[in-house]
């Protein structure tokens, strides 16, 4: 075998050991100059519907916002709740901006940001059936949309309860909840607060109270990506950081949520 020349020698060593640079998610949203964004929209004020069928609402502005500081159209992929990681894994969307919990097991999956918003579940029910707290919940028939957090922890303690005349269902979409609600196949789901507020002063819904607080733990969600997409979920991290420091993330929520102080995004005596 004869000696290669040092020259071509050292140019083969520097491609063994360079890392070689691909084009990721993030590089590939610029340059198509769209971003999907996978948004729920039976989930006011976070994503519905205005009386022209378009597409508003929290999650709404700010995938706006995050297509404009990318330089890239927005596009909406609607999307049920159980469809928020299907959208992203079968690539229907490019990031999920649709308030998804960060649970650890999700996290097997798809990547999260730092939380954008976090929610306080409250108990909604309908005057007249005798519920004003959590605990009122036991013996009642209840539901919620398959999946989300507040679904999983309900059903828990139904079970748990193992009262013969309580019940859980799971429903598809937030709009099934309400219409079951509304027609009595239920008495009581767990929604966030802004559900609840806004549902309620929709006037849509006759009768429609809410029953108490939820003892929960706060629901911090985030903006999602594919889990191996680590320039796209850093930046996603940068934005969410630049929304609220800038203003943008107090200015959204007195917007579609009312005034008051938004939710401190910040877990204490922990980083994210």
């Amino acid at each position: 075998m004869k000696w290669m020349p040092l020259a071509a020698t050292a140019a083969l060593l520097t491609m063994l050991t360079v890392p070689q640079a691909f084009a990721d998610k993030l590089d590939d949203i610029i340059a198509s100059g769209v971003l999907r964004c996978a948004i729920v929209l039976d989930f006011p004020p976070m994503g519905s519907r205005d009386a022209s069928n378009n597409p508003i609402g929290f999650d709404v502005d700010t995938c706006n916002d995050l297509a404009a500081a990318l330089g890239v159209t927005p596009e909406y992929v609607e999307t049920p709740f159980p469809d928020r990681i299907p959208a992203l894994v079968s690539g229907r969307a490019d990031v999920g901006v649709a308030s998804t919990s960060d649970t650890l097991e999700r996290a097997k999956t798809i990547g999260f940001s730092i939380p954008y918003f976090a929610f306080e579940m409250v108990v909604l029910t309908k005057d007249g059936l005798g519920i004003e707290s959590y605990e009122s919940l036991k013996g009642k028939k209840t539901g919620s949309v398959s999946g989300t957090y507040e679904a999983i922890a309900l059903e828990k303690d139904v079970t748990a309860w193992a009262d013969p005349a309580g019940s859980f269902q799971a429903y598809q979409t937030q709009a099934d909840v309400f219409l079951a609600l509304a027609q009595g196949q239920i008495e009581a789901t767990v929604v966030t607060s802004t559900v609840a507020g806004a549902t309620i002063a929709s006037g849509n819904f006759d009768g429609f109270m809410m029953g108490g607080k939820a003892p929960y733990e706060i629901d911090y969600v985030s903006l999602i990506g594919l889990r191996g997409e680590y320039g796209l979920i850093n930046y996603l991290n940068l934005f969410v950081n630049h929304q609220i420091r800038n203003g943008r993330y107090e200015e959204l929520y007195k917007k579609w949520v009312g005034e008051g102080e938004p939710p401190n995004l910040m877990i204490p005596g922990v980083y994210y």
